[in-house]
């Protein structure tokens, strides 16, 4: 049986991605599971074998992206390298999936699959959280971050200001794009942790990670 679903899900993986896809370039809405499997070339009865509904698909792709966050989070967390530079490859992993979510498909996601939304959400930012819980604590440790932060303040801070910055109404109020708020919220956030130390090395790494933001929003 094990044998049976690790192969169910090998196949399914790639379907995911191009679902995905179709939904950022199509919306959710406007997709039924006759046209998502047309456009995937593969029979209604063969997308059946994998999900019960278009609601049990949305949830099993909530699930496919929430196991690639950890997973990508877990590899950062696993690398020899200092908390700053930790943190700049995590950032640029959420600066790019913030940036896939555009305010279209929030809406819909919203309106359509409100519960399915909000848990995947809640679950989303309890990951983020603990990653940047030790972050924090290592990069205190190697005297990069001021050993005075209160660690569970810096976390909601920088939480709530990642979502603000998502809201497409904040973006015109302001007439600025997603991406400058984010590389200004980011070099705030590591200044305002930093020591010395910490911000010289931001300062060394600095054109390279705007650089990478740069060409990621391209």
């Amino acid at each position: 049986m094990n044998e049976e679903l690790n192969a169910l899900n090998a196949q399914f993986e790639p379907m995911l991605e191009q679902i995905k896809e179709l939904f950022f370039e199509f919306g959710i809405k406007n997709l039924n599971m006759d046209e998502i499997s047309r456009k995937l070339g593969i029979s209604k009865k063969t997308l059946y074998r994998f999900v019960k509904s278009k609601e049990d698909l949305i949830a099993k792709l909530f699930e496919y992206e929430e196991i690639k966050g950890i997973k990508l989070s877990c590899e950062i967390g696993k690398l020899n390298v200092n908390a700053i530079e930790k943190l700049f490859k995590v950032s640029l992993m959420v600066f790019e999936e913030m940036k896939r979510f555009n305010p279209m498909i929030m809406f819909e996601l919203r309106k359509y699959y409100e519960q399915l939304f909000n848990e995947f959400h809640n679950r989303k930012l309890v990951q983020i959280s603990q990653s940047m819980q030790i972050n924090l604590k290592q990069g205190i440790e190697e005297g990069l971050y001021r050993a005075d932060l209160n660690i569970e303040a810096v976390v909601a801070l920088f939480i709530n200001y990642l979502i603000e910055i998502h809201n497409s109404d904040m973006c015109k109020t302001v007439n600025l794009s997603f991406d400058d708020l984010f590389k200004v919220m980011f070099e705030n956030h590591i200044r305002a942790i930093s020591t010395p130390a910490g911000v010289a090395f931001f300062e060394a790494r600095k054109k390279e990670v705007l650089e990478n933001l740069k060409n990621n929003n391209q």
